[in-house]
């Protein structure tokens, strides 16, 4: 009946490129040959076709179809490839169910005036969506759906394929979920939401209005001064002295995160007062009550189904598109990561395969819609789901999942075996209390190592600590998002499933099952389930072999391949472990007496919290600041001391592989530049190494320094510009450039080029190179080098550097 039904068929679907949609798509053009399929889809920057040609016909789901026609034409069967066969039978309509009238143009209109069936499987499927986003999707989708054909039927001035008469329009199938009854135990039978007792009256209407307010309100918060200000300290925080741009950048991005998060959370506080799991449910709910509302003539049939999850057997056992619900639940507890997981172990977790879902489905749009006596209709419900007739226990999914991992171990980056936790079923609420005051503890960690000056291996504690934060804001979501669904005791009814099962003949049933007791759950977890989770998640499950190149190696060999074109360095605690007040220090000493070297020498040391300060808030602020130290300095008697500090000061200070770096470069036939906010006297003994040198400068008058800079030091936004300006006045593409730094003030510099190396990193820097998969080095002096924190220049008889007042700087 199915297969002879939908034969005779041209199907409209919505969501064709998620998890669900791809597999109806796949099913309909595998198993009735002769439907065609009108796939409703948002296009993109490229299209509509071209969506459908990347994000669903490419598909593994499809590989199993492609084998057929490939051995067809082998066997001399048949003449028509898998492409030539999608063209004939697919065509592709730009259209958005979040815009009203779907956003369908006269063409499109008109390819959904042909259809005798519209299968609406596009939602918002994520737990924590936004408010605004699921109510435009899930509550409001279904309605433009319907208004859509309604409008097509009117437009529509021959019979369909089936004989549907114009005006008529199609039968819709629409796609919700059997957690439309809420957080309730027992019985959740199979009837419109309009009709359940435990369904509290609400406007939805006012709803949508109220949700499209929140959006609003929200925007409005996040642009408050006090607002922006917590914001720009956030940035900061992460950033460090990274420059205006990409501070502002950042607060942008956060602002963004911010209001998300707050339609998000307003999302989940609506829903739970509400009696439902999450925005999802209670958008689906609302979104089945408005269809009842508005449909006018349309034909409704409703299939809800529970949570869906790996192919059973169609298209292949295993299959399943992205991470759904227990994947990464399960990832997690994998490699250690979930200690504990709230859920009530006799309760029972409704997964159903996908495959059953779509016969369902398929099944149903078969069938066609229901009417009585006196030929009214009435949208008809569908569920399929396991728990009502083949319950998974959630205690005995976690005694399959833990036997399975124990004796197929995850191994961590070190090719140890992860042992895995002993879960003890807490409630949601100890499980959150328990991250919250890891939580706390990570953040206190964090912020005492924010504080130090800690660089390169030691600044990778910072960056591991920020790696296992995120761990655990991950293992937050998840109890947020699935804690109520492993703490479910709804029993989903099965009536109407089974007497439309009952209606199918041998034919259909083997090749549309859709009995849930068709499922042995150990067979299925075992062989199925998990070996798909461990493919989709990629997870190590053996020690890795030994290679030869690392990872950092094989970055390395890219970033000096022959095909750059420039590499770019700053200089302190890149090149030498040294900076501009060890510099400063060094001049200024080498003509003062032994009492004064002590004074100046305490002094300094006295003043770092301050210059640490100022250097982490403004990098070109402090060196203005710092550089007014050489104020009256002469100029010849400067420059002739900056030569002689080269020695004592910068080339015992020097990394070896810096510098060797530097000569790797050149030898390559790269050009090579140096950017930093040195003073340029300071530098200029290294310009042999360099094509160019780009450097702070200061003016002079009458042979002496006034301490004031002649430009903006190239720090910061400043460095990036100068970058760009020469690699345009050079013809250089930045793209095949590398540059090396430090700090995070250097971070509109490395991000300006396509191969970023970060050089005994700060904290923030090292976490960023981290997350980003940037190259890191660890680059040292030479044993045996001086080790001063305050070097201190060879005394001569000659006077001391003097500011503009007579007294020593």
């Amino acid at each position: 009946m199915i297969r002879a039904e939908l034969n005779q068929t041209r199907i409209a679907i919505t969501g064709s490129t998620g998890f669900l949609g791809t597999a109806l798509v796949e099913r309909l053009l595998r198993c009735a040959p002769e439907c065609e399929l009108v796939l409703i889809v948002r296009p993109g920057r490229r299209g509509a076709q071209h969506r459908v040609d990347r994000d669903i016909l490419r598909n593994d789901a499809f590989d199993r179809l492609r084998a057929s026609h490939e051995a067809a034409i082998e066997a001399g069967d048949s003449t028509e490839t898998f492409d030539e066969m999608c063209v004939r039978r697919v065509t592709s309509v730009a259209g958005d169910v979040g815009t009203d009238g779907l956003g369908l143009d006269d063409a499109g209109l008109a390819a959904l005036a042909t259809c005798d069936i519209a299968i609406h499987s596009a939602a918002t499927v994520s737990f924590d969506s936004a408010l605004d986003d699921a109510v435009e999707v899930n509550l409001l989708g279904p309605s433009r759906v319907a208004e859509a054909l309604r409008t097509a039927a009117e437009v529509r001035t021959e019979t369909t394929r089936t004989g549907r008469p114009p005006g008529e329009p199609a039968h819709l199938v629409a796609v919700s979920t059997c957690y439309v009854a809420g957080s309730r135990r027992g019985k959740a039978p199979e009837e419109l939401v309009n009709d359940s007792p435990f369904f509290v009256e609400v406007d939805w209407r006012a709803e949508v209005d109220n949700a499209r307010g929140a959006r609003v309100d929200y925007e409005q918060t996040s642009r408050t001064p006090v607002q922006l200000a917590d914001l720009r300290k956030e940035a900061h925080r992460q950033l460090g002295a990274a420059g205006t741009p990409a501070l502002a950048d950042k607060v942008e991005q956060l602002r963004q995160r911010w209001v998300s998060k707050q339609m998000t959370e307003a999302g989940r506080a609506r829903a739970s007062s509400l009696g439902f799991p999450d925005a999802y449910a209670f958008t689906k709910s609302l979104g089945e009550r408005a269809l009842g509302e508005t449909r006018g003539d349309v034909p409704v049939s409703i299939v809800r189904p529970s949570i869906i999850e790996s192919a059973l057997a169609e298209p292949v056992p295993g299959w399943i598109r992205g991470f759904r619900m227990a994947e990464p639940v399960i990832a997690a507890y994998a490699r250690g990561l979930l200690v504990e997981f709230p859920g009530v172990p006799e309760g029972t977790i409704d997964v159903i395969p996908v495959d059953l879902v779509v016969a369902t489905i398929l099944a149903v749009a078969a069938r066609g819609p229901e009417f009585d006596d006196q030929g009214n209709h009435a949208p008809d419900v569908v569920q399929i789901a396991s728990g009502g007739a083949n319950p998974l226990r959630y205690g005995q999914l976690v005694d399959l999942v833990q036997a399975w991992f124990t004796e197929r171990p995850v191994y961590d980056e070190y090719n140890q075996p992860i042992s895995i936790p002993d879960w003890s079923f807490p409630g949601r609420g100890r499980v959150s209390k328990q991250l919250k005051r890891a939580r706390r503890a990570l953040d206190a960690g964090e912020r005492v190592l924010d504080a130090l000056p800690l660089r390169g291996k030691q600044a990778e504690l910072g960056a591991e600590l920020e790696e296992r934060k995120e761990q655990l804001e991950r293992a937050g979501g998840y109890v947020e998002l699935y804690g109520a669904y492993a703490e479910c005791e709804a029993i989903y009814q099965l009536d109407r499933l089974y007497r439309l099962w009952g209606s199918l003949d041998d034919e259909d049933r083997a090749e549309f099952t859709m009995d849930p007791v068709a499922i042995d759950w150990p067979t299925y977890i075992n062989d199925v389930q998990l070996p798909s989770t461990v493919k989709q998640a990629r997870l190590k499950m053996a020690p890795g072999r030994k290679v030869s190149v690392s990872r950092a190696d094989r970055i390395r060999k890219n970033v000096l391949s022959a095909d750059r074109q420039l590499a770019v360095f700053d200089l302190e605690n890149t090149l030498i472990a040294s900076n501009v007040v060890a510099s400063y220090a060094w001049l200024a000493t080498r003509r003062l007496d032994t009492p004064d070297r002590i004074r100046l020498t305490a002094k300094t040391i006295r003043e770092a919290p301050t210059l640490l300060s100022l250097d982490r808030a403004d990098r070109s602020d402090f060196l203005r600041y710092f550089y007014r130290r050489f104020d009256n300095a002469g100029v010849d008697r400067l420059d002739r001391d900056a030569l002689e500090m080269m020695s004592d000061l910068l080339i015992t200070k020097s990394f070896p592989d810096g510098i060797r770096r530097v000569r790797e470069h050149r030898r390559l036939g790269h050009r090579t530049l140096l950017i930093t906010g040195a003073l340029d006297l300071v530098v200029e003994p290294l310009r042999p190494l360099f094509d160019d040198i780009v450097a702070a400068e200061m003016s002079s008058v009458d042979g002496v320094y006034t301490g004031r800079l002649t430009a903006v030091p190239p720090t910061g936004e400043a460095r990036y510009q100068t970058l760009v300006d020469y690699a345009d006045e050079h013809d250089i593409d930045l793209r095949e450039s590398v540059a090396y730094a430090d700090s995070s003030s250097d971070l509109p510099m490395l991000e300006a080029v396509g191969f970023p190396v970060a050089v005994n990193a700060e904290t923030k820097l090292a976490s960023i190179a981290r997350k980003r998969g940037w190259l890191i080095e660890h680059w040292s002096k030479s044993a045996g080098a001086p080790n001063r924190v305050i070097p201190i220049g060879p005394r001569t008889h000659r006077g001391p550097i003097r500011n503009r007042r007579g007294s020593r700087a």
